[in-house]
């Protein structure tokens, strides 16, 4: 991933852009990460999501009525279907678009661009077709624009979080996010998760009322640290609200499939962060 190249795109008309640095304000104070930072974040989330191949960068994993596609796997729902989880991947063709990329020529005739498989099933007997080899290709020479998209996002989080949380727990969940956004690996857990399991915002993100996002675990959090020890109990707090969600899961999208590969990409946070500041 050429970070390089990525960072002399600028990410959002908020961003103050240096010659190897990029930084932002957000909130009351400023972020910042340079090249190699970025490229290091990129390559985890990555390899988080598709295991580091190119292949995974275009799927349909099984029990899911969406394709999960690019770095981040951005969900992509077919032609009339809507479901409870914030569909991305639209917005990522409109972002890439407007940087002067050509989409592959059958999405670019689409007004609306729109999943053409119909099912898990359709998409599998396709896997030899132009229109699955030209996504593919696509994402792959798009990886770093992906990225920029997904920092992005956790950009224009923190204020939308403010915004929705009551007012009485707006200083903490602020405080917490700065907490992490102190270092490069606590920035990495933050656009990880928020890439990950969303923001928390979405009504329709709920089982049972709670939600699962960045938002439910910047609440949970009670550290006074930054570094590692911050970092710590992010997962601490992510593992519960991960777990809660899981209980409160309707029966028959058994997420108790899902909830330990949650729980070990929570711990690579861990990992990287003690790997990092050594």
């Amino acid at each position: 991933m050429k970070a390089l190249h990525v960072l002399k795109i600028t990410f959002t008309a908020i961003v103050v852009l240096g010659c190897f640095s990029t930084s932002a304000v957000i909130g009351t104070q400023q972020l910042s990460l340079t090249d190699q930072e970025a490229e290091w974040i990129g390559n985890k989330i990555f390899r988080n999501e598709c295991g580091g191949r190119n292949d995974y960068l275009v799927t349909w994993n099984k029990g899911e009525d969406f394709m999960s596609l690019g770095i981040g796997h951005f969900i992509w729902y077919t032609e009339g279907k809507r479901g409870p989880f914030d569909e991305n991947f639209p917005a990522l063709l409109r972002f890439i678009k407007q940087k002067g990329v050509s989409l592959p020529t059958w999405l670019e005739e689409q007004k609306e661009p729109h999943c053409p498989w119909g099912s898990r099933e359709e998409f599998l007997e396709d896997q030899r077709s132009s229109k699955v080899y030209d996504l593919r290709k696509f994402l792959t020479d798009t990886k770093d624009l992906q990225l920029i998209f997904i920092v992005n996002r956790l950009q224009a989080a923190l204020p939308k979080m403010l915004n929705t949380a009551p007012v009485k727990l707006r200083p903490h969940i602020e405080k917490q996010f700065y907490h992490m956004a102190a270092t490069p690996y606590g920035m990495y857990a933050l656009v990880d998760y928020v890439n990950f399991k969303g923001e928390g915002m979405l009504a329709t993100e709920r089982y049972n009322g709670q939600g699962w996002g960045l938002l439910q675990v910047l609440e949970r959090m009670d550290g006074t640290e930054n570094g590692v020890q911050a970092v710590r109990e992010f997962v601490k707090a992510a593992d519960k609200i991960l777990t809660e969600r899981v209980n409160n899961s309707p029966p028959e999208r058994n997420e108790q499939l899902w909830l330990p590969g949650w729980k070990n990409r929570l711990n690579t946070y861990i990992q990287e962060s003690v790997e990092y500041s050594a």
